[in-house]
């Protein structure tokens, strides 16, 4: 199994810590540098290239919101968790369109946080239902546009009625587990037909392919 390479990112170094101690207890998972504050993160994920980065909203010098935004467009295979207080933070959404994976609260069990990695891992971007609304309203009144959710206009093939489908759902907040149970198929097969849309529209992840629904007015789910 390889092993995830993991940049710890927050201000608070008791939190810091604890996470770090957490991680290192779990097979696959190597804490290979830590960081306080947005800029630090930065200077350290181009330096270590690791495959993740997790990281606080709230810190000084540099946000958590830059941050991500910056690691992206310079370190571009890194996948990006945010650390936040509240889901409805509109930070959390905010760091989202600038190409960070998935969030985390705070207040999590630790298995959530092995859950989430894996997830992330994967190539899945899991979204709760709060955060899904508040990402598509913002899409909505910005036109998909935002920077960090710039589309193509049309996907270089056409999607399938299914692939469609399953896209309403991701962008309505589903994770593969949700749609698989609401549409009577397997995980895996959800798994497959989101790989191949985000294929076909050139993307590299799920916001991505929100932002799209809504730009071609594809109509979504009740969150």
């Amino acid at each position: 199994m390889r092993t995830t390479r993991v940049l710890l990112v927050d201000d608070q170094p008791l939190f810091r810590g604890a996470v770090a101690a957490l991680l290192a207890r779990q097979p696959g998972i190597e804490v290979v540098g830590e960081a306080e504050n947005g800029l630090q993160a930065v200077e350290r994920a181009n330096e270590l290239k690791p495959d993740l980065v997790i990281m606080d909203v709230e810190m000084p010098v540099l946000d958590g919101v830059e941050a991500v935004r910056l690691i992206r467009e310079q370190v571009l295979d890194v996948k990006v968790i945010m650390l936040t207080v509240s889901e409805t933070d509109d930070h959390v959404v905010r760091a989202m369109m600038h190409g960070a994976h998935g969030y985390l609260l705070k207040n999590l069990r630790p298995d959530q946080l092995f859950d989430m990695i894996v997830s992330v891992m994967r190539g899945e971007t899991p979204i709760s239902p709060a955060v899904a609304g508040r990402l598509l309203q913002h899409l909505k009144e910005t036109g998909g546009s935002a920077k960090g959710a710039v589309v193509p206009e049309e996907p270089g093939q056409k999607l399938t009625r299914r692939e469609l489908e399953i896209l309403r759902l991701v962008a309505g907040g589903r994770s593969n587990k949700e749609i698989g149970k609401e549409l009577s198929i397997t995980e895996g097969t959800v798994k497959s037909h989101v790989h191949n849309a985000l294929e076909k529209l050139h993307m590299t992840n799920r916001i991505q392919a929100a932002a799209y629904i809504v730009r071609q007015g594809l109509g979504l789910p009740d969150a």
